[in-house]
């Protein structure tokens, strides 16, 4: 009786101890970044320059980006291809446009058409095309955070302006590798420091907002750079119209 209490007693020590062995390898996985360094250029790049102004066009509904400028991206940074009229710009982003020390930073799928309006891409354009021009110069993500500082220091980007805003609501688009991969949102700019000013981040609430430069808001990386919030409101139908199912 005793022998056989104490194989099931070793035996269920062994069961937790398995257990607790693959649930710590599982976090330990998780907590490693997914994409640890750039992949070649190459596997950002949209060969066909069409497809690209196509899904850049994608964002906003075709009222708004049929007479936007269209960006698309090169081995040197963004170029301008279709020089529009209503003051709209539309791009597509990709991983490192966010924040740089996102997990997916270099996930080469990253696809996220984006359409911003007049004020927003005066505002944040100039922060963009620095940034990924140094990306794929082979800059550290260490390098490229101290030159925006710098840039800022010296007054060479402009402030945010007022009514900054953008549409990302493409049923196309590829955000993270997580969940869904996609929401159609809208994204609202300005230099707020909290959150629940717009009632964002609270139970229920159709709003999020996190800091234009990282998620968390108190990153002391983010000493030296002015603050910029994002709030990001989700909506009901993709850019072409059809409704997008409620999640």
């Amino acid at each position: 009786m005793k022998r056989s209490l104490i194989r099931t007693i070793a035996l269920g020590a062994f069961i937790v101890c398995a257990v607790l062995g693959v649930a710590l390898t599982r976090r330990a996985e998780a907590a490693k970044p997914l994409y640890p360094k750039m992949a070649p250029i190459a596997q950002y790049l949209i060969p066909d320059r069409n497809v690209e102004i196509a899904l850049a066009r994608s964002a906003a509904p075709k009222a708004i980006s049929r007479d936007a400028t269209v960006l698309i991206l090169g081995r040197h940074g963004y170029e301008t291809v279709v020089s529009g009229k209503n003051g709209f710009v539309c791009m597509v982003e990709r991983g490192w446009t966010n924040a740089l020390d996102w997990p997916e930073l270099w996930n080469p799928k990253i696809l996220g058409p984006d359409c911003l309006n007049a004020p927003a891409a005066r505002s944040l354009l100039p922060i963009v095309y620095k940034k990924t021009e140094m990306v794929l110069a082979g800059y550290s993500e260490a390098e490229i955070m101290a030159a925006i500082k710098a840039a800022f220091q010296k007054k060479e980007f402009p402030s945010l302006e007022s009514g900054a805003m953008s549409y990302m609501m493409s049923k196309s688009a590829y955000l993270t590798d997580d969940d869904h991969h996609n929401v159609a949102h809208v994204m609202f700019y300005n230099t707020l420091s909290d959150a629940q000013i717009w009632g964002a981040n609270l139970p229920k609430s159709p709003i999020e907002s996190s800091s234009y430069w990282f998620p968390s808001d108190d990153n002391p990386k983010a000493v030296g750079l002015p603050p910029i919030r994002v709030f990001i409101v989700g909506v009901k139908r993709w850019s072409d119209g059809t409704p997008q199912p409620i999640r």
